[in-house]
This record gives C-alpha cells, sequence and structure tokens, in this order.
C-alpha cells in the first residue's frame, strides 16, 4: 500500500490486514484479476477500513464489520467527497468495499447489509466517441506519413489496422510476440484478468503486420515483442499515442481520437453493418452486455432494431 492507503493501513489491525490480503489473493486465484486491479482495490479498501478505525475509535477485527451502520457509511461517502474524491471514483471505491464485504461476511457469519445497502453515488457516465469509417481509415493512412524511419511508419499502421480491424486494446495489440507472425487467421488474445478469446484476423491486418515484419531490422524472435522501438525493445504505448495525436492534429480529428478509440470504432460499426450485438461482446471481451452497449455509439432506434430481430418472440 503506497499514500492514504498506507497511512489508514497503520490504523488497521493485524487480523484486518490479513482479511484484506487473503481476499485480494482470492480475486487473484479465482477471478483472475490484473495486478493493476487488485493494487486499486486494496487501495479503496484499506482507505474504508483505516477510515472506520478512527472513525469508530480504535482497531476493528472483521468481524466486527457487522457493526458498521448505515449512518457509517454515509459518514465514509461523505468524507471521500470532502477530500475530493469524484462520485465515478467513489462508485468504484464502494463496489471494491462491498466485494471485499461479502467475502468476508461468508467467512466471519457478520450481517452484511448495512454495508451492502449502501447507494453508489450517481454519475455521468461518459459515452465512447468512435471515428467515423472515413476518418478511421484516414487515421490508418495517416499514421505511416511522418517523416521517419519507413519502417516506423509501417510498424505504426500495422498496430493502428490491428486496434481498429480486430478490436484490440493497444496493450493487447502491443503484447504479441514474434511466435504470432505472420498473423494467422485468428489470434487468441488473453484480456483483462487473464480470460481469453478468440479475435479473427482481417486479412488487411494481416498483410499491414507482414509489411511490416518485412521492413522491420531486428529479428522476429518467438518470444520477442512483435512491435519493436527504435533501439530493438518493445514499443512503449506512449509512442502509438502519440503517433495518433499527429494524425489526428493533420486530419483535424477531435482529441477523443485515441487510439482507444480505434476499439470503440470496431464495434460501432460492426453493430451499424449489422452484426450481432452479443457476438461483438465477445469479440471484446466483455463480461457484461451493457459494457458493449455503452461501447457502441448507435441510437436506440438501432438497438431496438437489433433487438427486434434477434427476440425470440419478434
Amino acid at each position: 500500500m503506497t499514500g492514504r492507503a498506507a497511512a489508514h493501513g497503520l490504523a488497521l489491525s493485524v487480523g484486518m490486514r490479513d482479511a484484506l490480503a487473503r481476499w485480494l489473493d482470492h480475486l487473484k486465484a479465482l477471478d483472475g484479476a490484473a495486478e493493476q486491479t487488485l493494487a486499486a482495490y486494496g487501495r479503496d479498501v484499506a482507505g474504508w477500513l483505516g477510515f472506520l478505525a478512527v472513525h469508530l475509535g480504535g482497531g476493528m477485527g472483521p468481524a466486527a464489520l457487522g457493526a458498521v451502520t448505515v449512518s457509517d457509511m454515509r459518514a465514509w461517502m461523505a468524507h471521500e467527497r470532502g477530500r475530493g474524491v469524484a462520485a465515478r471514483s467513489l462508485a468504484r471505491s464502494l463496489s471494491a468495499v462491498k466485494s471485499f464485504t461479502r467475502w468476508a461476511a461468508e467467512r466471519e457469519g457478520f450481517e452484511p447489509t448495512a454495508i451492502l445497502s449502501a447507494r453508489s453515488p450517481k454519475y455521468r457516465r461518459k459515452l465512447p466517441r468512435p471515428l467515423t469509417e472515413a476518418s478511421a481509415r484516414d487515421v490508418i493512412d495517416t499514421v505511416g506519413l511522418a517523416p521517419r524511419t519507413g519502417w516506423v511508419g509501417a510498424r505504426d499502421v500495422a498496430i493502428v489496422t490491428l486496434l481498429y480491424g480486430c478490436g484490440l486494446r493497444i496493450s493487447e495489440g502491443l503484447g504479441l510476440t514474434g511466435a504470432d507472425a505472420p498473423l494467422p487467421e485468428v489470434l487468441r488474445i488473453a484480456g483483462k484478468g487473464g480470460k481469453e478469446r478468440i479475435v479473427p484476423v482481417i486479412p488487411a491486418a494481416r498483410d499491414a503486420v507482414a509489411a511490416y515484419v518485412a521492413a522491420c531490422p531486428w529479428q522476429m524472435a518467438p518470444d520477442a515483442p512483435l512491435f519493436r522501438g527504435v533501439r530493438g525493445g518493445a514499443v512503449n504505448a506512449r509512442v502509438i499515442r502519440q503517433a495518433m495525436q499527429d494524425a489526428r492534429m493533420q486530419l483535424g480529428l477531435p482529441a477523443t481520437a485515441t487510439p482507444h478509440a480505434l476499439r470503440h470504432s470496431f464495434a460501432t460499426h460492426l453493430l451499424a453493418a449489422g452484426g450481432d450485438l452479443r457476438a461483438i461482446q465477445e469479440l471484446l471481451g466483455h463480461a457484461s452486455l451493457s459494457t458493449t452497449q455503452a461501447y457502441t455509439a448507435v441510437d436506440q432506434a438501432r438497438l431496438m432494431e437489433v433487438y427486434d430481430q434477434a427476440h425470440p418472440r419478434a
């Protein structure tokens, strides 16, 4: 733990610290949670537990969570908002708190209702802003035109073509290795939390990667990164974000035209062309269909059209 979480952690009892560590181990072992996710959850729950220890006047073991009241939860949330924590961040913290509480309640046998009934603060979800089909094509064409080493331009074209053509996260694209080249017709992608999914690879993406591999001066060892930086190491995601920024400035596109926007565009354009929402959910690796719906910038009429066509009683 670092920062505020570490300071709060000083107020935690040994039993509570042990419970928090075991819960995080549980998430890692059974749910396959990513390290960054675990770190964020640990900070969120440690901060909450630290607040309770101070608010209730002393250290407390896991079973004592059964004595936490609705008023205590409101006090914690007010304290967080008073520190300037945004509603969205507080909602995430509350979700982690509830997950930890459910786990602890099953093992300690206390009643968790007061904690679990705490209402998440309302916030306006930011809808993704995909590019138009024409803008996506323009970006792919433009990232390779910057006045620099030719193979670097070929690399950037290959990466953005993969992000748009296969709906990959930038970390997934940059996580490919030499063993993945030449690209097959389908890729097995390890997404968030280590969850695997199968993604078809369009010919344009295979061709773009093949052109980059042919131009790249570095040997494509099976265990080495597929996409290399100018010194031969793995290319940094910041480099690709900068290439996208340069391209969007040349094209007059908004600041929302980022590498991740290409993933949004992949989903939106597939759905607009008649793709099945659940199939797109699988391609993106989303656990929830509602996440996929938020990912696709389609109007309500289009969603209702998909619903009418797919519903068994339609």
